[in-house]
């Protein structure tokens, strides 16, 4: 056998060309991450709306009886949005993948907005009966699955517009989006309740803030119509057409040949969740139900602290791009762990500096979260199955541990009469969450999975090209 016939053992990585690496426009990229933050902070803002105006949703929808009731089957119907989100998330996740993220994430702004809207226009019961529920129900659902292709589709959206050394910071918009969309919410509820009387508020002024969500709406699906789809899955869809075609069933696929990434997924969304929902959910019941303070105290103090992150947010997204994403979540994780106890001593001191600073420091280890964890997400994946694998992952998890802590946490509290079980909830979370982090891998200032790298102008690409090509010099040859 000739030289010439001798397959190489080895192979060096391929060099890359700067005309293979992605520049994104600056003012497509801001559009992007407008139209994006803009639907999660549509989402959180009826969460915001329904918790606070839950007790008058209450005596608007169900039968009279007891104020415990009213509220319990309220915020029942409230929870039914959770059981459907991991639905939604299996359905337009893949959707995603198939058709582009641009397509879906307009769908599900409509519908958001749409089951938004329709709440405010429904009649109460004393009109229409058990009728009033069950559209209640019915437009919560809709809520809820809409919701479940949401957040994956913004995080991929960002993720796969951002270049590589500013995905943190770019992506931290999208937490920002959240804060903005809750404390808006909660704010337009608060205001209402103080000028209007109770009689107003029952007649017509708890629909305010829900027929908000229909031009807020419209707003957003002009900003996401006029996007363009994000050059990773262009590229993706180019190559897609010269290769065999997709898998007969994508989510078998998805879960038999990427289960370590689902899973990773899971427990980063589960401290991630877990941290978020017990401050900006449970916290203000557990300061008026288990520590006698003022509901409207508990409210204002939950508001300065969403506050105060969304300030800080931004700087942590900065800050993961140049630590990396994996410290920065480890640290949180430790602090969880840690200073959870003394938080929670803190907050029951019934001093309102004291509590106040017991909210802060959690506050601020909750943004060790989101300002790492949407561009941390999303590089879980490749760019086949970004969008499906981790809408599917996010909201299963966030349907088992997030929306449920507000549950969990007061019957833990109820059942022991131990006011420090959140604390200890907190710690668990956080011990998952860092067992979880050194099983993720670091994708900090690095292309996303199976892409090549993504640059803000011409000369940061020539810079990206000579430090890619100089890694694949420095790495070992690839056994053929």
């Amino acid at each position: 056998m000739t030289a010439a016939h001798v397959r190489p053992l080895h192979k060096r990585a391929r060099r890359l060309t700067v005309k293979e690496v992605t520049v994104v426009d600056r003012a497509v990229l801001n559009r992007a991450i407008k139209a994006a933050a803009l639907g999660n902070a549509m989402e959180w803002f009826d969460f915001g709306v329904y918790s606070y105006i839950a007790v008058t949703l209450g005596r608007v929808f169900y039968p009279s009886g007891s104020a415990a009731s009213q509220l319990l089957a309220t915020l029942a119907t409230f929870a039914a949005a959770f059981l459907v989100r991991p639905l939604g998330g299996m359905f337009f996740g893949p959707l995603g993948d198939r058709i582009g993220r641009q397509k879906v994430l307009a769908a599900t702004m409509i519908m958001m907005a749409a089951g938004t809207f329709c709440i405010g226009l429904i009649p109460d019961y004393h009109t229409i009966g058990i009728m009033a529920p069950i559209l209640l129900l019915v437009a919560r659902l809709v809520q809820g699955f809409s919701t479940g292709g949401e957040y994956g589709g913004a995080a991929t959206f960002i993720a796969e517009y951002a270049p590589d050394r500013r995905r943190g910071f770019m992506g931290s918009w999208l937490e920002f989006g959240t804060l903005a969309g809750y404390i808006a919410g909660a704010g337009i509820v608060t205001a209402l309740t103080s000028l209007l009387s109770d009689d107003a508020l029952l007649s017509w002024g708890w629909r305010v803030p829900f027929l908000i969500a229909g031009p807020i709406g419209l707003i957003g699906l002009y900003i996401r119509l006029r996007l363009e789809e994000t050059p990773a899955f262009q590229k993706q869809a180019e190559a897609r057409e010269d290769e065999s075609p997709t898998p007969r069933n994508p989510l078998r696929h998805m879960i038999m040949n990427h289960y370590r990434a689902l899973l990773v997924c899971v427990g980063l969304v589960l401290v991630f969740n877990v941290t978020d929902y017990m401050l900006l959910s449970y916290m203000p019941s557990y300061l008026s139900a288990n520590l006698g303070y003022d509901t409207a105290h508990g409210l204002v103090l939950i508001l300065l602290v969403m506050a105060c992150m969304m300030i800080i947010n931004p700087f942590m997204g900065k800050l993961s791009d140049r630590t990396g994403r994996k410290p920065m979540i480890f640290v949180g994780c430790v602090g969880f762990v840690l200073l959870s106890i003394p938080c929670f001593l803190l907050i029951g001191q019934h001093s309102i500096a004291l509590v106040f600073a017991g909210l802060l420091i959690m506050g601020l280890l909750l943004t060790c979260f989101t300002g790492a964890m949407p561009a941390a997400l999303p590089a879980l994946f490749p760019t086949d199955i970004r969008y499906g694998g981790l809408a599917i992952a996010f909201n299963i998890s966030v349907s088992l541990f997030g929306g449920t802590t507000p549950l969990l946490a007061a019957w833990l509290v109820d059942t022991t009469h131990n006011l420090m079980m959140p604390a200890f909830y907190l710690m668990l979370a956080g011990v998952i969450g860092g067992v979880t982090i050194f099983l993720t891998p670091e994708t900090a200032n690095r292309p996303l999975m199976g892409e090549t790298p993504t640059a803000s102008s011409h000369a940061e690409a020539h810079e990206l090209t000579r430090a890619y090509n100089e890694d694949a010099e420095a790495r070992p040859p690839e056994s053929v």
